[in-house]
């Protein structure tokens, strides 16, 4: 019989292309989602790729009621992804009670619920954030560096609840969790079909990018031109999001069918830095298109340099990174493209 797995924020960009991985992986789907920064439209595009309309229910997760309604109507559930939270780093600057609301009540009542519906594991969605800006020696950064203080309060939400999810663990709850710690994703489902799809103005670079090249955006900032790294712009780690969304299903595996530590922590990047600088000049050379941009100032919160070292993935998980990242942008420019065919961007 297959597997049920509840996918929280299962209509956002990363919830949405892991629904689909899982589906064609044989799990069953239960998405829960606010809608505060997704569409329901994203279902119909889940199920034009896999033939399958994953269960939905509109659910605000930090309503604990509300929550353990889903539980009750699906009690076949045996494991969580859990994408479900607010995301920008500078609108937690400026937001930072709305971040802490958000991203720590809503796993605490998914905590509190899964020994008592018997739900064995939980896969938490964790960020490179933690890291802080590692020292030289650290990069590229491994689950052993160093936890650093927070530069943001989203930031400091992924740490919080990487906190919360080990002492309760520790406490001796009978869950088991595998936290991962991934870096940027990036691009869109081959089919365009899903991608990325922010409500208002997007706090993500490619969507800015693609919105700019398609004339949405009438210019690109890139936020600090002055950082210590070769072309002065800021670096990171850009993963393809349908590899990120495989390497979901390899934990969601690992949690439920095999015997393993009931806490384990994975890098997923591609072990790769590339500048802001440089994803926009492939960008131009994997569509053809020229992006308008300019330098600004830079914005409080952003890290300057860091990208992963995803050896323990590549072993343990068996999983690997590996779309080259032309394809990748020309997936994001395929998506938007559609966006402007259907009327909606």
């Amino acid at each position: 019989m297959k597997q049920t797995i509840l996918v929280t924020g299962g209509t956002g960009f990363i919830g949405s292309h892991t629904t689909v991985e899982l589906q064609q992986a044989g799990y069953n789907v239960v998405i829960v989602d606010n809608l505060s920064n997704s569409k329901i439209e994203v279902l119909d595009g889940i199920e034009k790729i896999t033939g399958i309309r994953p269960a939905f229910e509109k659910v605000d997760l930090r309503d604990f009621d509300a929550t353990e309604g889903v539980f009750k109507k699906y009690p076949e559930i045996s494991g969580i992804i859990h994408f479900a939270a607010s995301k920008a780093v500078g609108e937690s600057v400026e937001k930072p009670l709305l971040y802490y609301r958000n991203n720590i009540v809503s796993l605490i009542n998914l905590l509190e619920l899964m020994p008592k519906y018997d739900v064995k594991g939980i896969i938490f969605s964790s960020s490179c954030t933690v890291y802080g800006q590692p020292s030289k020696e650290n990069l590229p950064v491994t689950e052993e560096a160093p936890i650093q203080k927070a530069l943001s309060p989203y930031g400091n939400t992924k740490q919080i609840n990487e906190e919360i999810i080990a002492d309760y663990i520790h406490s001796g709850a009978a869950i088991k969790s595998i936290v991962l710690r991934y870096f940027n994703p990036i691009g869109a489902h081959p089919t365009a079909y899903i991608g990325e799809l922010p409500n208002g103005v997007p706090m993500n670079l490619i969507p800015f990018v693609t919105q700019t090249a398609i004339g949405v955006r009438k210019q690109l900032k890139i936020f600090g031109n002055d950082y210590n790294t070769p072309d002065g712009t800021c670096i990171r780690d850009y993963i393809y999001v349908v590899d990120l969304a495989k390497a979901h299903v390899k934990a969601m595996t690992r949690v439920l069918d095999q015997e393993t530590e009931p806490l384990e922590f994975f890098n997923i990047g591609t072990g790769t830095g590339l500048s802001t600088l440089e994803v926009v000049q492939k960008f131009e050379k994997a569509t053809g298109v020229k992006v308008n941009w300019e330098f600004a100032p830079r914005r409080e919160g952003d890290i300057e340099k860091v990208w992963g070292n995803v050896d323990k993935a590549n072993k343990v998980l068996g999983w690997k990174a590996d779309t080259p990242v032309e394809d990748v942008l020309a997936s994001a420019w395929k998506w938007q493209k559609k966006l402007r065919e259907d009327g909606i961007m």
